[in-house]
């Protein structure tokens, strides 16, 4: 017993000698070198929010696994860690792939100081760069609204229902003149996004390719795959809504707010809570009304709530 205790206080310590170290490393670099030392700090702090997230998500799979849910029976707050720890992954593939060659650590490092954007995930962005980065990505999100609108005027010519059809077309000609939609009137057009031309599966290839860029997908890909995946996320949104609703928007924190309606196509970062909310309650009181074949609608949606919301001027 005494020799486990004099092994735990010798690496205690130790411990206490490396951190002080490290402060006094820490201290000379904020001196000397500045900007080095804000990569330095923000990748030190990436790293810890990445191993603690690390360990959440196996808690997360282990509950999974044990009460035998899926990804949609979760919490939202759990639902939601899964989906970006998820895209974080797949954003993260490059670099690990470039980095498996030896000695390819220096480019990797090269790679990632002069792309931080493109190669790096959002735990190694620093306070400034989140920022930039939210309004570049949203920059080149919202460059293909006007191609949305524009695709969903030209397939309402061929719409089978005159009635519907002319609610469509005012639809669209109150976007294009900037105005914003009532969910009350998309949701009253919803049985024309179930068959051609405004189904999913339906739309036109340039469509599509619009709608995947809203979702940060990658346009491309050939015709089937973008379907099924702009479906793919489309739904796992749709769950998320779910789960939100349940949970209640008042239960979440301004961080959470905006990472929701970034997500769902508004760009938050001159809005605040009260804005946030209120659209999201928009958002709500049309998805979770809409069923799973009606995901076009949903799609579609994205661009038309959130173009000209009069929070975001």
């Amino acid at each position: 017993l005494s020799a486990k205790a004099g092994s735990r206080s010798v690496l205690a310590a130790l411990a206490s000698k490396a951190k002080r170290i490290n402060g006094r490393y820490e201290r000379f670099l904020e001196r000397t070198f500045p900007r080095f030392y804000v990569l330095h700090a923000t990748f030190t702090k990436g790293i810890q929010a990445l191993f603690l997230e690390v360990k959440e998500i196996r808690k997360i799979k282990s509950k999974m696994s044990c009460q035998r849910l899926s990804a949609q029976q979760l919490p939202y707050r759990e639902m939601e860690r899964l989906r970006q720890f998820r895209r974080d992954v797949i954003k993260a593939i490059p670099i690990g792939v470039i980095a498996i060659p030896p000695f390819a650590n220096f480019l990797v490092i090269v790679l990632m100081y002069f792309f931080p954007r493109q190669l790096l995930i959002r735990h190694f962005w620093t306070p400034s760069q989140q920022v930039e980065f939210l309004d570049a990505y949203d920059a080149i999100r919202r460059d293909s609204y006007p191609d949305v609108v524009e695709s969903l005027a030209l397939a309402v010519r061929s719409l089978p229902e005159p009635q519907l059809q002319k609610r469509l077309q005012e639809l669209c000609a109150q976007v294009q003149r900037g105005s914003q939609p009532r969910v009350a009137e998309l949701y009253a057009v919803r049985s024309l996004f179930l068959g051609s031309p405004l189904g999913l599966n339906k739309l036109q290839v340039s469509h599509v390719k619009a709608l995947s860029q809203v979702l940060f997908l990658t346009p491309h890909l050939p015709a089937f795959f973008l379907r099924r995946r702009l479906r793919s996320h489309v739904l796992e949104i749709r769950h998320l809504d779910r789960a939100m609703l349940r949970l209640g928007l008042g239960q979440l924190s301004e961080e959470e707010l905006k990472a929701a309606c970034y997500l769902r196509g508004l760009n938050p970062t001159r809005l605040g809570m009260s804005e946030c909310r209120a659209w999201l309650e928009q958002w709500l009181g049309l998805s979770c009304k809409l069923q799973a074949s009606e995901a076009s609608l949903l799609a579609n949606s994205m661009v038309l709530l959130s173009l000209n919301y009069v929070g975001a001027k």
